[in-house]
């Protein structure tokens, strides 16, 4: 297996991750809302719009990288 080939495995996996993770972050942040912690649920808000960011950045690496 090449470099490209690696690494597009690990691109894959990297976005597959975040995603998991992304699902965590929206449930943990609906939980703090109802829970009355608003301005932490804010913040965990703030970092979901990081994530998806991330992995836009990823995507696009994959992309680009055929």
């Amino acid at each position: 297996m090449d470099f490209i080939e690696k690494t597009r495995i690990r691109l894959e996996n990297w976005i597959t991750h975040n995603d998991h993770h992304h699902q965590e972050y929206e449930m943990l942040a609906e939980q703090l809302e109802t829970a009355g912690k608003n301005k932490s649920s804010e913040h965990v808000k703030e970092m979901i719009k990081m994530t998806v960011k991330s992995n836009d950045c990823l995507r696009n690496a994959l992309k680009t990288l055929n």
